[in-house]
């Protein structure tokens, strides 16, 4: 664990249940630092996509505690219950997510799409926030699509307006949960190259993948989970060179024999 003021990311001893039984997150203890780019990957139902949904108060947990950006959230007893709904709103303002699922409105233009947090999350005027929204449709490079309707599109280009929503409110986080996971084949690597792009820009990323190419190159450090705990944390480099643990050489080992 990093003991870093520039930490913007603070998970101490935090526990998650579903219903009294399943233990989704185990004693998590992990700091990211401000402008870090971290990749947390683990087999399915490791908790991976529990521990981000997490930052952003999406998902409650019963022990321990997060601090994001300098907001705490939860303490003993359960998180919903216990962060008040100030502190919630306070940071899901400063986090932007890209989920699996697009999850536009149909009905409404990729532009209508972007204008909706800033009008009614920022305050903004329309014409602010259409602006806003188009400087953030040319950042991933589907400007040209703005007056188009969310079907119209397709799955990667979906995919692209959804990360310029997340972008519009000017987040000091970004969240990634499996962002190329409901893609076809020859859509995820304009995904891909997107968030590389992103990754350049500063911000604080963590991402849920399955995508190692994309891991070794941009990932400041790998957070491998299994079984709702942490189990190793490196640098990129280090984690595929050298895992530590058997349950990440026998990760590697499976995803290579599947890419072969």
């Amino acid at each position: 664990m990093l003991n870093n003021d520039a930490s913007i990311i603070r998970f101490e001893r935090v526990n998650k249940w579903y219903g009294r039984d399943f233990h989704a997150l185990r004693d998590i203890e992990l700091e990211i630092r401000r402008g870090e780019r971290v990749v947390v990957c683990g087999p399915s139902g490791s908790g991976k996509s529990t521990l981000i949904r997490c930052i952003n108060a999406l998902e409650p947990f019963q022990q321990g505690r997060l601090v994001v950006d300098g907001v705490a959230l939860g303490a003993e007893g359960s998180a919903r219950d216990n962060a008040d709904e100030r502190a919630v709103q306070q940071v899901r303002r400063r986090v932007g997510m890209v989920f699996q699922q697009f999850n536009l409105f149909p009905h409404l233009s990729v532009l209508d799409n972007l204008t909706l947090g800033p009008r009614h999350v920022a305050g903004l005027s329309r014409r602010e926030a259409e602006a806003q929204a188009v400087a953030q449709l040319e950042r991933v490079h589907i400007a040209e699509q703005a007056h188009k309707f969310p079907l119209q599109l397709s799955g990667g280009q979906q995919q692209r307006v959804a990360i310029a929503r997340a972008l519009c409110l000017s987040p000091q986080i970004l969240l990634f949960d499996e962002p190329t996971s409901a893609l076809d084949p020859e859509m995820v690597q304009e995904v891909l190259d997107v968030m590389t792009e992103l990754a350049g820009q500063g911000i604080t990323m963590v991402c849920v993948t399955h995508e190692m190419d994309f891991a070794r190159s941009v990932a400041d450090r790998i957070v491998f989970m299994d079984q709702g705990q942490i189990v190793e944390e490196a640098t990129s480099a280090a984690f595929f060179s050298q895992p530590e643990s058997a349950r990440a050489r026998q990760f590697l080992a499976k995803l290579h024999r599947q890419s072969g």
